[in-house]
């Protein structure tokens, strides 16, 4: 009896851990499991000894687990997206949520306003103190429509001034319910820029024009009124009417080198130049108008000094501008210095005068279309075209080279324009 008791208790122990094995054991793995992918954590294996209740479980978690996958990585990779293409957005972008909160900001932004990371969830008037994005923002998301504004300011404490164009857009759930603001900054700066510099251009130009066209007008009438004018006196006008025409004539001139050098395609005809048999075609081109100055020049070459690459035209037309400046300029009596030297890989080509100078105040701003300063530099009234130095900085910018001036009052000025020796990386020319 007892050996029955002893094999009924040891097959009913058999029969628990089948059962234990088959149902309760696999729940068990499945749990874990569960636990695993809820951590993000991909389990050893899926495969599972039991009921086959617990194994298709299984199966189904790992088909569970695998899809869940494939959209994290379809997610991180539009996310990515997102923040590639972001980062690239040269206007700056900002995200506010229902109660003005940054939730999210652009690289563009955090640049021009000078925002940082830890700036996400502060209210946007906090960070950028301007109420008139407050406003904008504000409006947008009353009326749920797309607004359009402008910022003027310096976008950060210390910062330049800036011209903003807003673009605001409300952002809404599938209810149509408003949840925040979409807020894109346009720098148009530069544009503002470029429009007023076009305007006193515009202006500048018809200034130039209208004396000298007034003057030979009115000259014009006196003789077309007074047939009987006297000889002495039609000298005299016909001598001004000449005088006027041909600055007219050099304004145009200049006026369409300026025009060719800004256009898309100025291109150069490079060659392989000699500064010291350039300066001496300079000298015999200049010495008559030198002497009859009584203006001294001197040619200083530096002997390290190698072959330019450059349009040899277009570098004759620079120095001749500024060689054309400092006769203006010096008095009878002064001197003249024309001088190349080498400055690491580029080469200085110079011009200073021992004339009037220039004033320290108009010295950033001599290279401007038109810009004079006439009080000190013309002291006996004498005028140019004031495009002088600007054709001479956009011919050395187009060789890949820069200017710049210096001067002393009453004591002369030196104007310098560095040229690669290798010649214009980026520019269209044409070899020769």
């Amino acid at each position: 009896m007892s050996w029955l008791l002893f094999g009924a208790v040891i097959g009913l122990i058999i029969l628990l851990v089948r059962i234990w094995q088959k149902w309760v054991a696999p729940w068990q793995r499945i749990e874990e499991m569960v636990g695993r992918i809820a951590r993000g954590e991909k389990p050893p294996t899926f495969l599972l000894d039991g009921a086959a209740g617990p194994r298709q479980v299984g199966l189904d978690l790992e088909q569970l687990f695998d899809r869940q996958a494939r959209l994290d990585q379809q997610i991180a990779e539009r996310v990515s997206g997102a923040n590639t293409v972001f980062a690239a957005l040269q206007d700056g972008l900002l995200l506010v949520d229902s109660q003005r909160r940054i939730t999210f900001v652009n690289r563009a932004f955090q640049e021009l306003f000078g925002a940082r990371v830890d700036d996400l969830g502060r209210p946007v008037l906090e960070v950028i103190r301007h109420p008139s994005l407050d406003r904008l923002i504000g409006e947008t998301l009353d009326r749920g429509e797309p607004r359009r504004g402008e910022l003027t300011g310096p976008a950060a404490p210390d910062a330049p001034l800036r011209q903003l164009q807003l673009s605001a857009v409300a952002v809404k759930n599938d209810n149509g319910l408003t949840t925040g603001a979409i807020v894109l900054f346009h720098d148009v700066t530069q544009l503002k820029q470029a429009d007023e510099v076009r305007r006193d251009f515009v202006a500048n130009v018809s200034h130039e024009l209208r004396t000298p066209l007034s003057i030979l007008r009115g000259y014009i009438e006196t003789l077309l009124e007074d047939p009987g004018t006297s000889g002495e006196e039609l000298t005299r006008i016909l001598e001004v009417m000449n005088r006027h025409s041909n600055r007219l004539g050099l304004l145009v001139d200049d006026l369409l080198t300026l025009a060719q050098l800004e256009s898309p395609s100025p291109n150069l005809q490079m060659s392989d130049i000699r500064c010291s048999e350039l300066f001496a075609a300079i000298m015999r081109d200049w010495g008559k108008r030198f002497a009859e100055k009584r203006i001294s020049i001197e040619v200083r070459m530096a002997a390290d000094v190698p072959l330019l690459r450059a349009d040899e035209t277009r570098l004759q037309e620079i120095l001749y501008n500024l060689l054309d400046n400092a006769l203006k300029y010096t008095p009878a009596g002064g001197g003249i210095r024309l001088q190349a030297e080498r400055q690491g890989e580029e080469i200085a080509l110079s011009v200073s005068d021992t004339g009037v100078g220039i004033p320290a105040a108009d010295l950033p701003r001599v290279f401007e279309r038109f810009y004079r300063a006439d009080k000190a530099r013309s002291p006996e009234g004498i005028r140019g075209t004031g495009l002088g130095l600007s054709i001479v900085k956009h011919i050395a910018q187009m060789h890949g080279g820069r200017v710049e001036a210096e001067s002393i009052l009453r004591r002369g000025t030196t104007i310098r324009v560095f040229l690669p020796v290798e010649g214009p990386a980026d520019q269209a020319v044409t070899q020769s």
